[in-house]
């Protein structure tokens, strides 16, 4: 069995992991050998910024996979806007050939996945929950 290992900050413990995958605009292959290492290091600088653990990641010829343990004061949508907003302004700024296919000021798709992960399924909290109360205390659902 897997042991979970908490984050923590001054007064939260957490464990926010989310699977990640944005394509590059048009799934152009523009993410080489040269500019796919400096977009692996620009995730890692932003996310290193913002707090966030990458787990594991992929970097491909025309897409990102990273799995993240994101502190909870942070939203999936605002981290996607960090990253693929600075690492697109950054890599334009550096590649100028990306600027004649990407004329747009964009390198990035417009949307993204995002999937929860976790080693505690949805079947175990609801049984923690069911079972953890004590007499007096009512267990409800949500209609």
């Amino acid at each position: 069995m897997t042991k979970i290992r908490y984050r923590k900050s001054s007064h939260t413990v957490y464990d926010c992991k989310y699977h990640l995958v944005w394509t590059t605009k048009y799934r152009y292959h523009v993410l080489g050998k040269k500019v796919g290492q400096r977009v692996r290091d620009l995730i890692r600088e932003i996310c290193r910024e913002h707090d966030v653990e990458i787990v594991k990641g992929h970097v491909g010829a025309d897409h990102v996979h990273i799995m993240v343990n994101v502190p909870p004061h942070l939203s999936v949508s605002r981290l996607m806007q960090h990253i693929k907003g600075k690492s697109s302004r950054k890599m334009q700024m550096e590649y100028k050939e990306l600027n004649r296919k990407y004329w747009g000021r964009h390198i990035w798709a417009r949307g993204y996945f995002c999937a929860t992960t976790g080693v505690v399924g949805e079947d175990q909290i609801k049984s923690y929950i069911e079972n953890h109360s004590d007499e007096d205390e009512d267990v409800f659902t949500v209609a």
